[in-house]
């Protein structure tokens, strides 16, 4: 008897206590039930752990994993994928919400389209409490035959949500990890979207809760206006925590892997031309934020130097013999 699930649900965790049970309730109450939920939790240290073990006494779909040490988000996002084995897969976040045919309606469609790679619905914010506060009301054209539209398509400011899509495992096994870096998330899609079509239910059946303790407001103040920039020095600590304390060159990084990802895929050599004519012009305005990258580098760089930092100084301060 083959007891493997049709689908892998991965929640990666940490320090979940005070939205967790809503997320874990929303996802056991859907209308498809062929299921694992995967939990890796972080080495939280609040309630995380208590509230874990009560649901595997609930339901036992349910598979409870702790680490010893932090090591990450992507790290841990990456680990409930690998400890799945679903013909398909999800990941679900501990403080998110679904309409109870969110699995059944993005499987329907991923069962009757193989063209179709990742399936997705359209999104509502919430707030703290679970209340409406308004509709996420940026949409792409990812469900475009040629990949290089659907790369062009991605290479704006957004929120990653297509990642809470339900997708083929397969597509996931040929797509490189998530990467420890500043927006890691918007370019893990980006190559995956190099594989196959995205689709999106044009229903709002996933709800994304807007709340302090998560990484868009700590990282990007402005970012329900889409103002400013995130921060992504602390978004490569946040992907990766052993980037903790390093000089890093964060813009440098994602340019970097922007143009690495044109490279990736099947496409001959026009779709990989609009792939780079497409990063240079969607990114086009923000070579500011290169040089910003080389003079904060510069500077911690000088920091790290204690005698050359006092040997800088007392040269420009000593007035010359002549004076």
């Amino acid at each position: 008897m083959n007891n493997q699930p049709k689908l892998s649900i991965g929640l990666p965790v940490y320090n979940g206590e005070k939205f967790l049970a809503f997320s874990l309730d929303s996802l056991l109450s859907q209308t498809f039930q062929d299921f694992e939920l995967i939990i890796s939790d972080n080495a939280s240290t609040d309630r995380t752990q208590d509230i874990c073990r009560a649901y595997i006494q609930k339901d036992q779909r349910i598979k409870y994993y702790r680490n010893h040490t932090n090591i990450g988000c992507a790290r841990n996002f990456s680990r409930v994928f690998d400890l799945s084995c679903g013909e398909y897969f999800k990941w679900a976040s501990y403080d998110d919400l679904h309409d109870p045919t969110f699995l059944t309606k993005c499987i329907q469609i991923l069962d009757n389209d193989p063209s179709v790679i990742l399936c997705h619905s359209q999104t509502d914010f919430i707030n703290e409490k679970g209340e409406y506060i308004g509709d996420y009301e940026i949409y792409f054209n990812t469900d475009s035959p040629k990949p290089h539209r659907r790369f062009h398509e991605l290479l704006v400011k957004h929120f990653c949500y297509q990642c809470y899509g339900v997708i083929r495992r397969n597509a996931l096994l040929a797509t490189p990890p998530m990467g420890g870096y500043g927006a890691a998330d918007a370019i893990f899609l980006l190559r995956l979207s190099l594989l196959g079509r995205f689709y999106e239910i044009p229903e709002h059946l996933f709800f994304a809760r807007n709340h302090s303790q998560q990484s868009l407001t700590m990282f990007w103040k402005e970012h329900m206006k889409f103002k400013m920039l995130p921060d992504f020095y602390a978004y490569a600590v946040w992907f990766d925590s052993a980037n903790r304390g390093k000089i890093l060159l964060p813009h440098w990084r994602i340019f970097w892997e922007y143009m690495r990802s044109a490279w990736m895929g099947d496409m001959n050599l026009y779709g990989r031309l609009c792939c780079h004519i497409s990063i240079l012009t969607r990114l086009s305005g923000s070579e500011l934020l290169l040089v910003k990258d080389l003079l904060l580098a510069s500077q911690a760089l000088i920091k790290r130097i204690p005698r050359l930092s006092v040997s800088i100084k007392v040269e420009w301060h000593t007035p010359s013999i002549s004076s």
